[in-house]
């Protein structure tokens, strides 16, 4: 069973095993035999190699359906072919060279050691951890070597990795919050090989903010270019996944943005990044002018209210309009979805004016994919975003700043909508 299993893994010496009540406790004198750790040691995995093995062929019996010199093997059409050698790297004892039974047919498939497996899961998980903080599989094949003394092939640190995908999908189609507080959407863009040519491809992100005030990644996905018409489609994902309701939602000012989300969430406040319209004003301006002209314009988005917001983008019209018209009709064209943060206190202000939480975000994906120059194909760029996004989010288990504030302002001003 497992726990034998688990018991006989964690023995340590001058102790007993213990199973239903049971002890069996070493016979007198028994550790005097021998004369160093060391020699106890030699002798304990010599033991352990000689349990393992013997599990082995039981488990071979059972394939096979009758022991070793039965006469109930007798034209089965299968019958025991030897051994073969086969090292592997456990936890507890170090590198053990065990002879693995083989039948016949070649359809024995150990459970107790898998076909394929060669190291231990702690080794494993520590090629996953390299792997997943931006190492590549050459870089994880000589670490490996260098702090294991196991010599691996790329391709079996690419196939360990693997065996991460299969969570990634689970994680991909988790069931969601009915509501989230807020949400912040953005796209980043990876270099991905497709069709023997290297694209550069969106991966789209979303992070939400639960009841808790905890953030989540709500999952990514991954095409061509950022559209509208496709972020409508991730939100339909994020719907069909469990959500009723999202309060607001924080985006870049890409075209059609704000229509994609009241088509599928028509309840939802959409806000503007301020800083990314910021960003695009600023693209218009000579350099000798850009001091004064964010001076200028940090009146209007850092005003008290909405009105006075709009007095000082009159006056800031006024001054400018001249010299650069299409900085100024960027703010007037999208005014409407700019200044929502206005209609709320400053503490709930702060988290949505701008997308920075999911930029920060998608910096550390970067950190994490730098190494990367390009990707071989879309499931690498999957497993290793996947990766890198769980690292990230072991640091998200405090709420935000403030949140109990917050909550209350929630409560307050979206009264029914909110769902504790």
């Amino acid at each position: 069973t497992s726990q034998d299993w688990k018991n006989f893994t964690n023995f340590k010496p001058n102790t007993y095993m213990k199973k239903d009540e049971t002890s069996v406790q070493f016979p007198k004198g028994f550790f005097k035999q021998f004369k160093s750790k060391e020699s106890f040691q030699e002798y304990f995995n010599s033991l352990f190699k000689e349990g393992i093995e013997e599990m082995l062929k039981c488990e071979l019996d059972e394939h096979l359906g009758y022991s070793k010199h039965s006469i109930e093997g007798y034209n089965t059409g299968n019958s025991r072919n030897g051994s073969f050698p086969k090292t592997i790297n456990t936890e507890n004892v170090g590198e053990v060279v065990l002879n693995i039974p083989r039948d016949r047919n070649g359809a024995f498939e150990p459970i107790l050691i898998p076909k394929g497996q060669t190291i231990s899961s702690k080794i494993e998980d520590a090629i996953i951890g390299m792997y997943s903080r931006g190492m590549t599989t050459s870089d994880v094949r000589h670490q490996v070597l260098e702090i294991y003394g196991l010599d691996i092939s790329e391709t079996t640190v690419s196939n360990i990795t693997e065996s991460i995908m299969e969570s990634a999908k689970e994680w991909q189609q988790r069931t969601l919050e009915p509501v989230y507080f807020a949400i912040w959407m953005d796209g980043i863009m990876l270099k991905i090989r497709t069709d023997n040519k290297v694209i550069s491809k969106c991966v789209y992100i979303v992070i939400g903010l639960k009841p808790d005030g905890i953030k989540e990644v709500l999952g990514f996905w991954i095409e061509k270019s950022e559209s509208a018409a496709f972020w409508m489609s991730v939100l339909t994902d994020l719907k069909a996944r469990g959500v009723e309701d999202i309060l607001i939602a924080c985006t870049d000012n890409l075209k059609g943005f704000t229509q994609a989300i009241k088509a599928v969430f028509p309840e939802a406040v959409t806000q503007l990044c301020i800083v990314h319209q910021i960003r695009n004003s600023c693209k218009f301006v000579v350099h000798k002018d850009r001091r004064e002209f964010c001076q200028d314009l940090k009146k209007v988005y850092t005003a008290i209210n909405k009105e006075i917001a709009l007095e000082e983008l009159e006056k800031f019209k006024l001054k400018w309009q001249k010299k650069y018209k299409y900085a100024i009709a960027s703010w007037e064209a999208n005014w409407d979805n700019l200044s929502n943060y206005f209609d709320y206190p400053l503490e709930l202000r702060k988290i949505i004016y701008t997308t920075n939480t999911i930029e920060n975000l998608n910096r550390g994906i970067r950190k994490y994919t730098k190494t990367k120059t390009q990707f071989p194909n879309e499931n690498a760029a999957s497993k290793s975003i996947y990766l890198a996004i769980k690292n990230i989010e072991n640091a998200w288990i405090m709420p935000i700043k403030s949140w109990g504030i917050i909550l209350q302002q929630f409560l307050i001003i979206f009264d029914n909508r909110c769902k504790l």
